[in-house]
């Protein structure tokens, strides 16, 4: 049985399956123009059992040409990229991309303006990148684990 995913409360600590029951591993895609947090991200995730990153991206436009191909589960957004926003790339993407898998947005604007609007354009999760690091990496292995 597959759940669809709903957006969790940040205190919530248990985490919905991707859309869709895989038999590969988990394919995860980061958008995030700081080097050093996406290497960092990526370290933790590719930690991870059936967790492989399928592509990262740093601008606007990048990240629309990677997340509309839909060959993705786990798509990290981050709001402030270098070109352009996150916002902006929720707000382009179609639903059938969305559809692909799961939107988590991970930003240092942890507002609860950003984390409604993230949620209302199509985000499925909402962290704060200054202290949910481990959140979102739990949510990939959870992920990986109900594949």
């Amino acid at each position: 049985m597959c759940m669809e995913p709903q957006p969790l409360d940040s205190r919530t600590r248990s985490y919905v399956p991707a859309r869709r029951r895989r038999s590969r591993p988990l394919r995860v895609v980061i958008v995030e123009d700081s080097e050093r947090i996406l290497t960092h991200l990526a370290e933790q995730l590719g930690a991870i059992d059936d967790v492989h990153i399928a592509g990262t991206a740093a601008t606007e436009a990048q990240a629309l040409q990677l997340l509309g191909r839909g060959d993705w589960d786990l798509a990290i957004l981050d709001l402030q990229l270098k070109e352009g926003n996150g916002l902006r790339v929720l707000k382009a993407l179609p639903e059938e991309s969305r559809e692909s898998g799961t939107i988590a947005v991970f930003t240092n604007y942890a507002f609860p303006q950003y984390r409604d609007r993230s949620l209302e354009l199509g985000a499925d999760y909402f962290f704060d990148k200054s202290r949910e690091i481990g959140r979102i990496v739990a949510l990939a292995g959870d992920m990986a684990a109900a594949g």
